[in-house]
């Protein structure tokens, strides 16, 4: 860690990557194997059954899509907090274009983490006084792609079966695949993976089936995940059609966004809501829209549906999927080239 640290300091600030280094320390001094805390009698029921559906989704990774999982989230590290960190976004007003930072191994990033609120709030603001839209936002997981015996941690555990497995398959497709330079890939990449192989864990598990609400409640929410998909999508359509006129001033494309931003918002209401099944997208709606917390969504979302028919080429096998695409990611420039185009 403080060789990887070293190399950073010509990147960002040495503050910065001292601070993450330390907190990491602290997450890894504080882990425990997780057979130790299911087994520990003061561990309450609710935190028992959710460890043992982590240690049955790794195995299921490994076994069944063929995930290098290593010894990640063998561990468990209960934090004194109920947020793991702070993620700091920003990009232009006039571009879907993100401020990046430089890390080793990992490359360019669209995103800095802060295990401070005063730190994140501290950089949000910097970038505002330079003129960005800026996003801060919670986070409950992350990965270290394999490099350390990542733990899981006590604030994924508050969410329900359903997506304390899908994050955990999420985190551990990063293992799997991540392509350097291409955030936005590897994160919609492994939403993808994250809300399929929970399906298929939840359906096909003993003691589960498709008649289970946890199967059901898993293909409901990857529906769901798909329709926001297409209504991300469509929005940074509408917005780079506007951003890359050059016919329009600075202050026209300003204007023109924040009219395209309202009537998104109504369509959401009127049109997306209706749809969905199981799932509000209450923080998207509730959060004010801007370049930096549009970008924060495309990663995540981006060209869901197209994965889905990738894995309809592939028979539904998303091991398959899988093994192509970490054969083929290196094989083009923007890995999103290897998507079939879905019919939307």
């Amino acid at each position: 860690m403080l060789a990887l640290a070293g190399l950073s300091f010509a990147a960002c600030s040495p503050v910065y990557v001292v601070k993450a280094g330390i907190a990491e320390i602290n997450i890894l001094k504080a882990r425990r194997p997780i057979h130790l805390v299911i087994n520990d009698t003061l561990t309450d029921p609710d935190t028992r059954t959710k460890l043992s559906y982590v240690m049955e989704a790794r195995r299921f990774a490994a076994s069944e899509l063929g995930i290098e999982v290593g010894e990640s989230y063998t561990m468990f590290t209960q934090l004194e907090r109920d947020t793991l960190a702070l993620v700091v976004s920003a990009a232009p007003k006039d571009r879907l274009s993100p401020v990046t930072w430089w890390f080793p191994i990992v490359g360019r990033v669209p995103y800095k983490g802060h295990f401070s609120e005063s730190d994140a709030q501290e950089e949000a603001a910097n970038l505002v006084s330079e003129g960005y839209d800026t996003y801060v936002r919670p986070t409950a997981a992350f990965s270290t792609l394999g490099w350390f015996n990542d733990p899981l941690l006590s604030t994924v555990l508050q969410t329900d079966d359903v997506e304390v497995v899908q994050t955990v398959l999420h985190e551990l497709s990063h293992q799997h695949l991540f392509v350097a330079g291409h955030v936005g890939f590897n994160e919609s990449f492994a939403t993808f993976v994250g809300r399929v192989a929970a399906i298929q864990f939840f359906c096909t598990r003993e003691g589960g089936g498709r008649d289970t609400v946890r199967c059901q409640r898993s293909q409901e929410r990857w529906r769901d995940y798909q329709r926001f998909s297409v209504y991300v999508d469509t929005l940074v359509d509408e917005l780079q059609g506007i951003y890359q006129d050059p016919a329009l001033s600075l202050d026209e494309k300003l204007a023109r966004r924040e009219t395209t931003f309202a009537e998104a918002l109504t369509r959401f209401d009127d049109e997306l809501v209706p749809t969905l099944e199981a799932l509000t997208f209450g923080v998207f709606r509730n959060t004010p829209i801007n370049n930096a917390t549009l970008l924060s969504r495309i990663r995540y979302y981006k060209r869901l549906p197209d994965f889905a028919a990738l894995l309809e080429q592939h028979d539904g096998s998303l091991r398959s999927v899988l093994s192509d695409l970490r054969n083929r990611a290196g094989s083009v420039d923007d890995p999103f080239d290897l998507l079939p185009l879905s019919p939307k």
